[in-house]
């Protein structure tokens, strides 16, 4: 945008410039063929009257030394002629031509005559006076003048290349001074494009100043200052609202789920033990969405501290963690990792992803299934691939995965909140990373999630591990 406000000011500023200096050069080039005219007239007028007498008395007289003269001292050749146009007197060098006949013609019918008009740096040719020589209003001959005009064109020239410098220096100007102009009006607009960029990926605390450019913009500066924090603030307040409410919720489901427990001791009827036992199993859903709420509420509320963690070391401890379960469900969980693999997340990101996505392969695989963690360098990061043998998920069911609280039709009686998903998407986008998923060669899910490697070598910040959250 700054070339083309550049690029439209030099525009106008050369349109100005011709405007101006196309007349100015015209001018000065008449001005300067004007001077030039002048004098050659008072020349040519000073030879008629010497050559009056001479064309009266058929004798030379003194205009004969008078044309020599001048013709060797200026290099301007003269000529007399008489009423019927033969030569009388010439100077040394002279010699005629069309525009000196076209000359004598006008001159002996008592007419003045002069050309060009105006001497140009691109034509040649001499300018050419003529003027009568009159007797008591009888014209008696003509007094011609062939003045050289490489002179006149290099004085044009002069003029016309001093213009031209003058304004190459106003183009200059108007180009650093174009320049500037762009970068103040611009440079609001820069820093609200980058402070657009720098929320978007996060950083909710990023301001534009709005003290810089021209009012127009200043005061869109404070407006977008102004709705950076309503939005900041609604969306801290939104967070805080379901952290609240979840941390609020689970005293009263505490004591809720004790009560409906002791009910169980007072019952005797089949189909009461089996209603108790499903108050019992609702309050226990109850609860895990509540803290799946408060993991996705803490998630989003993350800023973008980034830290340096061995996502292979991380995979091993969430791995062995998982294990006692997967064994309990008869599922084989296995590792795939070749050593370790550095990557830059917010903190917890792997731990959780991790969670998350073994609990859904143990969930859904099945006895004598196979889950298998691969860690591994991949893209100039981190792949973490989580691949299971249960019955994987439809293209129609992989696009709503990461939506909350979405289940699959066929996992609906299933624990769980359908936040899992969600958790990662959240931490693997705000680590800048990518989330995919998608069904087995055979059968199964295999989910990946890819995180950026550090910028400034292995150095490893290891993060307090988070207790085990199931969404």
């Amino acid at each position: 945008m700054r070339r083309r406000l550049v690029i439209s000011y030099l525009l106008l500023m050369v349109l100005v410039l011709v405007a101006l200096e196309t007349p100015l050069a015209a001018t000065l080039a008449s001005r300067e063929t004007d001077r030039i005219r002048a004098d050659r007239l008072a020349d040519a007028t000073r030879f008629a009257s010497l050559a009056g007498p001479a064309l009266r008395g058929n004798v030379p007289g003194p205009v004969g030394g008078e044309l020599a003269a001048y013709d060797e001292l200026y290099g301007i050749r003269a000529a007399v002629v008489d009423r019927d146009g033969r030569t009388v007197v010439v100077s040394p060098g002279w010699s005629g031509g069309p525009q000196t006949a076209a000359a004598l013609e006008s001159a002996l019918v008592g007419q003045q005559f002069s050309a060009p008009e105006a001497v140009w740096p691109w034509v040649d040719g001499p300018l050419v006076v003529a003027v009568p020589i009159n007797d008591g209003g009888e014209v008696l001959g003509a007094v011609v003048t062939a003045t050289p005009a490489a002179e006149v064109r290099r004085t044009v020239t002069a003029w016309w290349l001093l213009l031209a410098g003058i304004g190459l220096l106003a183009v200059l100007a108007c180009v650093s001074t174009a320049f500037g102009l762009a970068g103040w009006v611009l440079r609001p607009v820069t820093e609200l494009d980058a402070v657009t960029h720098e929320i978007a990926e996060g950083d909710r605390g990023a301001r534009v100043q709005h003290r810089l450019g021209p009012p127009e913009l200043r005061r869109l500066a404070a407006s977008f200052n102004n709705m950076a924090d309503v939005v900041s603030d609604v969306m801290d307040r939104q967070r805080a609202f379901v952290a609240h409410a979840s941390h609020q919720l689970r005293n009263p489901l505490t004591a809720l789920r004790l009560r409906v427990e002791e009910l169980g001791s007072s019952l005797t009827d089949p189909d009461g033990l089996a209603e108790h036992r499903l108050a019992l199993e609702e309050t226990d859903r109850l609860a895990r969405v509540l803290d799946a709420l408060l993991t996705l509420a803490r998630a989003e509320r993350e800023e973008n501290q980034r830290i340096t963690v061995d996502a292979a070391e991380l995979a091993a401890s969430r791995v062995a963690a998982w294990e006692p379960l997967a064994r309990h469900r008869s599922v084989t969980l296995r590792l795939a990792a070749d050593g370790p693999a550095y990557a830059r997340t917010v903190p917890t990101a792997v731990d959780q992803a991790l969670d998350a996505l073994i609990d859904n392969a143990v969930k859904f695989s099945g006895k004598r299934g196979v889950v298998t963690v691969t860690v591994r360098h991949a893209d100039d990061g981190v792949l973490l691939q989580v691949a299971d043998t249960g019955p994987g998920m439809t293209p129609d069911q992989l696009e709503q995965a990461t939506e909350r609280f979405w289940r699959a039709p066929d996992a609906q009686n299933v624990e769980g909140a359908g936040l899992g998903l969600t958790i990662v998407a959240v931490l693997v986008d705000a680590s800048d990373g990518r989330l995919t998923m998608r069904p087995g060669d055979r059968c199964g899910l295999v989910a990946e999630v890819w995180f950026p490697a550090p910028e400034d070598g292995p150095a490893i910040v290891r993060p307090v591990d988070p207790a085990l959250v199931r969404a």
